[in-house]
């Protein structure tokens, strides 16, 4: 009797490690195939010819058109650069630069992956309607509420996360491309 509870004991804590990791291999996977770079993520081989088992894996569960390798990676956020969750009750503010990219978008989307952008403002900031810096850093800010400058008017409540999608791209692929320039997300003030 004593041996069938220790096997079912051991049975239990093997299934509990295996869905474990197997749930945060396909929603965080920085150790699986994804990349985290700050408060940014994105599944490099997303868009190649042959994904590794992980990636293949988001790609089934995300369920949505993915960019080709040559085409554009995309980065998600869903907490700031201090690690707290981005909450629409709260304002924040991107600055920086982005890497290098022809074009780039971002937007908000709430957990299903609805995007979140007021309905009468831009559904998403594009890099070619920016005002930039004078070293051409971006400088934006995301919220509920009125704020100067580039701003990307959210509605409703509760957590988002922020997508940046890079298009013709060299992030990633070996050819000079470099992360080490992502944006910050800094939370500025909180109703």
């Amino acid at each position: 009797m004593r041996f069938v509870i220790h096997l079912l004991l051991m049975i239990a804590v093997a299934l509990g490690i295996g869905f474990g990791l197997s749930w945060y291999a396909l929603n965080d996977g920085r150790l699986f195939g994804g990349a985290q770079i700050g408060p940014w993520s994105a599944w490099p081989d997303v868009g190649s010819g042959q994904p590794n088992p992980y990636t293949r894996a988001h790609l089934a569960r995300a369920a949505s058109l993915q960019l080709g390798l040559s085409e554009g990676i995309q980065f998600a956020a869903s907490a700031d650069s201090a690690g707290e969750p981005l909450i629409r009750n709260c304002t924040y503010h991107l600055g920086g630069t982005t890497p290098l990219a022809t074009f780039w978008t971002l937007y908000a989307v709430d957990s299903d992956g609805i995007n979140i952008a007021a309905p009468d403002g831009q559904a998403a900031i594009r890099s070619d309607s920016l005002a930039r810096a004078n070293d051409g850093a971006i400088t934006l800010n995301v919220g509920t509420r009125l704020m100067p400058g580039n701003w990307l008017e959210l509605t409703g409540t509760g957590p988002f996360s922020l997508v940046l999608t890079l298009y013709d791209t060299t992030v990633f692929s070996g050819l000079n491309g470099s992360t080490n320039n992502m944006p910050s997300i800094e939370r500025e003030d909180c109703a």
